[in-house]
């Protein structure tokens, strides 16, 4: 009878941890995390007798979790994923919003300048146009820098949830770590799962594999160490890691992630973080769509301010002045100029960079960083990552002035000034730009809407030769016309004309796409339709001339109808003076080099919501999958319930049926 009742009463207690089981997992149907647990049952050793093994029932040996690390893995795959575009996108597509408004954006701003400099050139004497002109400058620079505010509030932002997302990681790190101490000691209390204690870590470790993807290498003594990045450790065992955010050693406007020791901090590679989870895509959208947003406006805005200071200086405004600057730009910010950085620097005679100038033509969307060595200079597009190493100052200063550039130092020496082995000095050429233009003219009339010079024919001509109303360029500033030329034409041969009095340095003659002729600076060979370029001022004759027919160069005095340079100003809209090729020649206009960033991050934005989607219905399958292995089904839990009750109910009965032939053994008389 002993052996009918243990069996019964083994029963029952495997029924009953069934049923607990059961209820346990009805209790968390919803519980984040909760796998399904099964009461996992092996039979007892038989008993051997001379009729044969009579079975002495079962034992609950474990309670297991219902769990797959293939699909755990490719769950915490697709969610770091997902997360990262989700954040990417969520980003970026403010950007795409603010650049692409055809109300708030740029483009509107910019046509109305342009068809306010087009008003000036077809009513040079309105002051009417000339107010318009100025306003529509005035509202394209704020249009400027209200999109670079965005964009600095945007990366701000980007600091900002950086810091809340590394608070996250240090709080589940540290939960990690607990846990991985208390699953520790349970299971060297009874060599037993602690399947909750298992639940909370992998849902620790899911929670965190959301903000940094994570990678997981499993001890023999039931631990997790995790790791983020290419390999670099968060969790070993017990004990976890900090991370705290500070400045970039080169651009104190960018967090970077570090490992905090103490008061002492270890960078963590950016690119390496960049793998998964919303604090890789925050990474990756400041690293890439957002500097090449700020670096893109920011080249535009001083790429047209500067070129149109230059044109607008070739002419003459309603006083009979030459143009100054329209536009202002900040060059004390402009580039910006971090340095040195990372070393102690005395502040008598160490060597720091100044910025007197940039060439719109030139300038590029990258940023460089300077470095010293103790003997030469690097210079390393960041961007791209090209270094070019071994320069002098000298050739150093030759080769941002490349990536127009015009920068000085405080030392003329070579080897230069005093900086320190180890200093580096990281030059952003655009990132402010857009905030750092301004207008710089108030008065209409001090718009250089004339051109400075005028040419006439003589009256007295005989010949049927005709000269071009002419313009001058950049360097007619350094030899403004003081004093009438007169041109006179000698039949020769060679057919010429002497110039007087003498120009200030040598004339050069240009026929068609071919390579200029230079000449005295008193006289020129005649061909028709040739460019002549005599002290900065550009000229065609045309025609037949006549022996000692003349043709006169004058100051442009009383020119107020005068649109030729408005003319000039205006075409500037359509002309290509951004982006040089590798000949050197620019490529792409203003309104051209916006709709490429327009174009490039609403590519970043379609690509991005394109992975978004295919990310979150891969997390959603996948999910589906681990949950129809590991989730709660209410319905088979409850006919569980029924199956667990019946084999409780009849693990009594055998208990009462030993009870009962035990009796009827002890009332046989």
């Amino acid at each position: 009878m002993a052996g009918l009742t243990s069996v019964g009463v083994a029963a029952a207690n495997n029924a009953q941890i069934a049923l607990l089981t059961t209820q346990h997992n009805i209790a968390n149907a919803n519980t984040p995390g909760f796998n399904r647990q099964e009461a996992i049952q092996t039979t007892n050793f038989a008993q051997g007798t001379g009729s044969g093994f009579i079975g002495q029932g079962a034992q609950v040996e474990t309670i297991s979790r219902v769990y797959s690390d293939f699909l755990n893995n490719q769950v915490l795959s697709a969610s770091a994923q997902a997360q990262f575009s989700d954040a990417f996108l969520a980003q970026v597509s403010q950007i795409d919003n603010a650049l692409a408004d055809s109300t708030a954006g740029l483009s509107p701003a910019l046509q109305d300048f342009f068809s306010g400099a087009n008003s000036v050139a077809a009513n040079p004497t309105s002051a009417a146009a000339r107010q318009s002109l100025l306003s529509g400058a005035e509202t394209l620079v704020a249009r400027f820098q209200s999109l670079s505010g965005r964009l600095d509030e945007l990366r701000n932002g980007v600091n900002t949830q950086l810091q809340a997302q590394l608070t996250d990681i240090n709080s589940y790190s540290a939960q990690i770590a607990d846990l991985n101490q208390k699953i520790n000691e349970a299971q060297s209390f009874n060599n037993q799962p602690p399947n909750d204690l298992l639940d909370q870590r992998d849902q620790a470790i899911a929670k965190l594999n959301e903000i940094v993807k994570v990678s997981i290498a499993k001890q023999t003594n039931g631990s997790y160490n995790v790791y983020i990045g290419t390999g670099q450790a968060l969790v070993t065992g017990s004990k976890a890691a900090t991370l705290a955010l500070r400045d970039d050693p080169t651009d104190p406007s960018t967090k970077n992630v570090n490992y905090a020791f103490g008061n002492s901090f270890v960078p963590i590679p950016e690119l390496s973080l960049e793998s998964g989870g919303a604090l890789g895509g925050l990474l990756s959208f400041r690293r890439t769509s957002l500097e090449t947003a700020q670096n893109s406006l920011g080249r535009l805005a001083l790429g047209l301010a500067q070129s149109f200071n230059d044109q607008h200086r070739l002419g003459q405004d309603l006083n009979g002045v030459l143009g100054g600057n329209f536009f202002s730009i900040d060059t004390s910010t402009s580039p910006l100029i971090n340095g040195p950085i990372n070393t102690p620097q005395s502040s008598a005679g160490s060597l720091a960079f100044t910025a007197t100038g940039i060439n719109a033509g030139k300038l590029t969307t990258s940023n460089y960083l300077v470095s010293y060595n103790g003997t030469d200079f690097t210079l390393t597009d960041t961007t791209t990552g090209v270094a070019t190493p071994g320069l002098n100052e000298a050739n150093l200063l030759l080769a941002l002035s490349d990536v127009g550039l015009t920068l000085t130092t405080n030392s003329s020496a070579i080897p230069p000034g005093t900086p320190n082995p180890g200093d580096r000095f990281l030059i952003l050429p655009t990132r402010n730009g857009a905030r750092d233009i301004s207008v710089a003219l108030t008065d209409p009339s001090t718009i250089a809407v004339a051109a400075p010079i005028r040419t006439a024919a003589n009256t007295a001509n005989t010949g049927t030769a005709s000269v071009s109303s002419g313009s001058v360029t950049s360097a007619y500033l350094a030899t403004p016309l003081t004093a009438s030329k007169s041109l006179t034409f000698n039949s020769g041969p060679p057919a010429s004309f002497s110039v007087s009095p003498a120009a200030s340095g040598p004339i050069t003659v240009t026929i068609g796409t071919s390579a200029p002729t230079t000449y005295t600076n008193s006289s020129f060979n005649y061909t028709s339709g040739s460019v002549v370029t005599i002290d900065g001022i550009q000229f065609t004759i045309s025609g037949t001339p006549s022996a000692s027919d003349q043709f006169s160069i004058d100051r442009n005095t009383n020119g107020i109808g005068d649109n030729r340079n408005a003319v000039a100003l205006a075409a500037l809209q359509q002309n290509n003076t951004l982006a040089n090729n590798a000949a050197g020649t620019p490529t792409t206009s203003y309104q051209g080099a916006y709709a490429q960033l327009v174009s490039t991050i609403g590519n970043d934005t379609r690509r991005t919501s394109n992975n978004s989607a295919a990310q979150q219905a891969l997390l959603s399958s996948t999910t589906q999958s681990q949950q129809s292995l590991s989730g709660v089904n209410l319905d088979e839990e409850a006919a569980n319930l029924l199956r667990f009750q019946q084999a409780y109910q009849a693990a009594a009965k055998i208990i009462q049926t030993s009870s009962t032939l035990f009796d009827t053994i002890l009332n046989i008389k």
